[in-house]
């Protein structure tokens, strides 16, 4: 089954760009490694249990022999980054990823097999993975992750994991606009083999949404009603993720952190749960809008 959001992946054209504005806003990111084969490589913000991978291509020659292998995820990526960038796939992790590739099979789903992929880190630690993505059928901006390599180890690839100035642990939810979120939610109920969720109302990002919970994180199926963050990416990029809410445990100290490494200040928004939130503007985060929630 899928337990949870593994990451969000960040594509950009200059990743130490990327680590310069996330260590801006407060991660603690590093160079997380290359990946054999594929031409690129990423930089790595590890929560508690979930990450945020940044990626840019690093070798074009090698990216370009293999972007076109059935099953790259990272097929596209250079007319992705050509077109701006920004947060390109919300991947979800599964516990037994045949078994869940069976089952979407089962319930008509275009799905890959479940492929190995590794990396190796600057510090030699290789990590190790079985992937799904989609097939033509159903073009939807996740993909399937099983990781081989225990948590405990995948940890140990950037220093201090889990432990970010702007107090950030997990991630609360990850969101993907559409101009019709009760359709797109059928497809992804459908994909996912849960139930629909019902629309509920998004204040923040002015959206209907339909949430799908996912162990501790959420995924949001965004509709805009007004003008906001979800109807600004809508109109920018069309349809696909657009926003990463992380907890924090004081926005304060994460508001104080990107003050003094010259950020400008951060949009502020109320919940529906009362909570405060503020984003982050893609002009800031290299693409994506960046949310923060948690006590002051």
């Amino acid at each position: 089954m899928f337990v949870r959001i593994d990451h969000v992946m960040i594509c950009m054209r200059d990743l130490l760009r990327g680590i310069e504005q996330f260590g801006k806003m407060g991660f603690n990111i590093h160079p997380g490694g290359i990946h054999p084969g594929k031409g690129t490589h990423n930089a790595i913000a590890f929560n508690r249990d979930d990450y945020i991978e940044l990626l840019a291509i690093r070798d074009q020659a090698e990216y370009q022999a293999a972007a076109g292998v059935s099953g790259n995820p990272h097929g596209g990526l250079a007319s992705f980054i050509a077109a701006g960038g920004g947060m390109r796939y919300v991947v979800l992790q599964s516990d037994d990823l045949a078994k869940d590739v069976a089952a979407m099979r089962g319930r008509g789903i275009d799905v890959s097999d479940a492929m190995d992929g590794a990396r190796r880190t600057p510090a030699g630690l290789e990590l190790r993975w079985k992937l799904a993505v989609l097939g033509p059928a159903n073009p939807l901006p996740v993909f399937f992750i099983q990781h081989l390599t225990p948590i405990e180890e995948r940890r140990k690839q950037v220093p201090g994991a889990g432990s970010h100035p702007n107090g950030v642990f997990t991630l609360e939810r990850a969101y993907i606009v559409t101009p019709d979120a009760e359709a797109a939610a059928a497809t992804y109920a459908k994909v996912l083999g849960v139930p629909q969720p019902p629309l509920q109302r998004g204040t923040v990002i002015m959206s209907n949404m339909a949430v799908f919970q996912l162990g501790p994180t959420g995924l949001g199926i965004a509709q805009p009603y007004a003008s906001g963050p979800a109807a600004d990416a809508l109109e920018r990029r069309g349809p696909g993720p657009f926003q990463a809410l992380y907890r924090t445990t004081s926005m304060g100290a994460a508001a104080r952190w990107m003050q003094e490494h010259g950020m400008p200040p951060l949009a502020r928004g109320v919940r529906s749960t009362g909570e405060h939130a503020m984003l982050a503007a893609p002009a800031e985060a290299c693409g994506p809008y960046i949310g923060f929630v948690g006590p002051e």
